[in-house]
């Protein structure tokens, strides 16, 4: 799945949008990715844009309390991990509420644990699929990825 999102960024992220589903099918399929992965992406990336930001209190978004990780999220997030998201808060290139949708969107993957480059790619996805990279600084940190044979 993250060698599909990679992909979706090379590809995609100048033109600030990418294909309707069975065009992008298409093309993830002539690029050699296999069908499963393509679905699983495709259904990620649907859940993604369809968050349901109602069931967070309304006050979350403001909130200055402190975020405690649950058992299964540690599990999930390796401590580098943690500390990213902690900082994305803390830098306030995310508010509380969509630390909450991010750990929701990590939690949701079905691989083992959650490196920093994963976390970084599931930001960076979610915040160019709301239009939210403006700032050349944060588009920067979430691109620096110490994994670079991810990239094509």
């Amino acid at each position: 799945m993250f060698e599909i999102l990679y992909y979706l960024f090379e590809n995609y992220f100048d033109s600030g949008s990418y294909p309707d589903s069975a065009t992008l099918t298409r093309k993830l399929a002539m690029a050699g990715f296999n069908d499963e992965d393509i679905h699983q992406t495709l259904d990620w990336l649907s859940e993604l844009a369809q968050q349901d930001n109602d069931s967070y209190p309304d006050s979350l978004a403001e909130s200055r309390s402190i975020r405690c990780f649950s058992s299964i999220e540690m599990e999930k997030i390796d401590t580098e991990g943690r500390g990213f998201i902690i900082f994305l808060e803390q830098s306030k290139i995310i508010n509380p509420l969509q630390r909450e949708l991010l750990i929701d969107r990590v939690i949701r993957l079905d691989e083992g644990s959650s490196s920093l480059e994963k976390i970084k790619l599931v930001v960076l996805t979610e915040l160019w699929m709301h239009n939210q990279l403006s700032d050349d600084a944060v588009l920067e940190k979430l691109l620096i990825v110490s994994d670079a044979h991810h990239w094509h």
